[in-house]
């Protein structure tokens, strides 16, 4: 059994595909939600009682941090939750397996490695490199078997990121989008079935234990042309783009919380933020998804068109 905390995009993706497989799957959220599947057990509880999830995670094989607080509630919210999760990791026996980000970075000016020191520069970022450092001192202490995976902004139906909130509904729209970012700089952006497909990969191969690995992801490409792609696909008009000065950024802070915590996080999309995950794609034989095709799912989401991908994960992943 495959223990989930978490239904949003990452863990129900990972709950279907584990389930699609024969795995059995119990998904843990506040409200009992989640994919339906014959192989899926939704059960309603509070993940941050460790001694609750430690019951639930009894006998399974792997425990995966599929969780998301709001975003301006990460300082709150993340802490009692990674003690939960950790210590029911360490009680039940399963491995913890942690989607994260590459927030505890920092700011870089190579691409990013999972040899990279931890240097983050944000709140967000601090929390997300403790939480690591946590659990991997328990793993060295042979009290804990955990890994994490690492992420950049994701692609696919139902992802949030910068692109599919703030620039891809406008330009399928036919409108101007205001983007705090270099619209010419290349970023990195996951598609949501490769991180699925990467955090069972390392729950079940002893490899991967010990250590973080980025997600296979495809080579970089700047906004302007992700843009200009998703247009050409939905049959929009060419794409109207503009960067948003710094200062309304902050001043949009004043009035959103959204706003405000990102701008911790606006270094990332100033100059070229590139992910190197040749490391899991080497060690695991997983090949990231094209951009295109990514893409093309996540442009059928947001118009609510019927493609290969976006249809089949819209229509399971509605609650």
């Amino acid at each position: 059994m495959h223990v989930i905390v978490g239904a949003g995009p990452v863990g129900s993706r990972t709950a279907l595909l584990l389930a699609d497989r024969g795995e059995r799957v119990r998904i843990v959220t506040r409200g009992g939600g989640g994919p339906r599947h014959r192989e899926i057990e939704r059960v309603a509880a509070d993940a941050t009682d460790a001694g609750r999830l430690a019951e639930l995670t009894s006998g399974a094989t792997a425990l995966y941090n599929c969780a998301n607080p709001p975003y301006h509630r990460w300082p709150e919210l993340w802490p009692p939750l990674a003690v939960a999760l950790l210590t029911a990791a360490q009680r039940s026996g399963a491995v913890l397996v942690t989607m994260s980000n590459l927030y505890g970075y920092g700011p870089v000016d190579t691409p990013m490695t999972e040899a990279l020191p931890l240097r983050a520069t944000s709140v967000k970022g601090r929390i997300r490199a403790r939480m690591w450092q946590d659990a991997l001192a328990a793993h060295e202490a042979g009290r804990a078997r955990v890994t994490e995976a690492r992420a950049s902004d994701f692609l696919g139906a139902r992802a949030r990121s910068m692109l599919t909130d703030l620039v891809l509904p406008k330009v399928l729209a036919g409108k101007k989008a205001s983007v705090p970012a270099d619209l010419d700089a290349v970023h990195s952006s996951t598609y949501l079935g490769d991180v699925a497909r990467t955090l069972v990969a390392l729950a079940t191969d002893e490899r991967a234990w010990g250590r973080p690995w980025h997600v296979p992801t495809a080579p970089p490409v700047s906004i302007r042309e992700i843009a200009r792609q998703a247009a050409a696909m939905a049959g929009a008009p060419t794409p109207r783009l503009s960067s948003m000065p710094g200062a309304v950024l902050w001043l949009g802070g004043l009035f959103s919380p959204l706003a405000r915590e990102f701008r911790e996080v606006a270094y990332q999309f100033d100059k070229p933020f590139v992910l190197d995950s040749s490391a899991a794609q080497a060690t695991f034989g997983l090949t990231p998804t094209p951009t295109a095709d990514a893409l093309r799912e996540t442009v059928e989401a947001l118009t609510g068109q019927t493609g290969s991908g976006a249809g089949r994960a819209s229509k399971s992943m509605a609650e």
